[in-house]
């Protein structure tokens, strides 16, 4: 099965924002607008280089930076599954994952973060009743 382009990211589909490096590099640093921050606007995944004293040459890494987040590559995944057609498996495994029996819930006695098992029970309205003895 070979590999096939779902949909490309480019710096079109981001915001750009410049402003001035901080650190050395002398008058000229302090004069330009060297640093580059890239927002990709459909994730939200921020990516910001300031790392030379060239806009030119910052602009390409904050891209770089803002692909490598773990907020970019989230989206990614979704967005191919949505592609591919397979957001509906996504959505089961996260269905599997969120069960009650997979949740532990805990509090703090004694100083100690101990597992509350009555949480787990929530159609008997005990964490309701919990919440209300819960003093501290």
């Amino acid at each position: 099965m070979g590999k096939e382009l779902l949909f490309s990211v480019t710096e079109s589909d981001c915001d750009w924002q410049y402003e001035r490096g901080t650190g050395a590099g002398g008058q000229k640093r302090n004069k330009t607008s060297s640093k580059v921050r890239c927002t990709h606007r459909a994730s939200g995944a921020v990516g910001i280089s300031d790392e030379t004293r060239s806009q030119h040459q910052n602009k390409p890494r904050a891209f770089v930076k803002m692909i490598e987040t773990e907020k970019f590559k989230g989206w990614h995944k979704v967005e191919c599954a949505k592609r591919m057609g397979r957001l509906h498996e996504i959505e089961e495994e996260i269905e599997r994952q969120m069960k009650p029996s997979k949740i532990i819930i805990e509090g703090k006695k004694d100083g100690k973060w101990t597992p509350i098992e009555q949480c787990l029970i929530v159609e008997s309205g005990e964490v309701d009743s919990l919440r209300a003895s819960k003093g501290d």
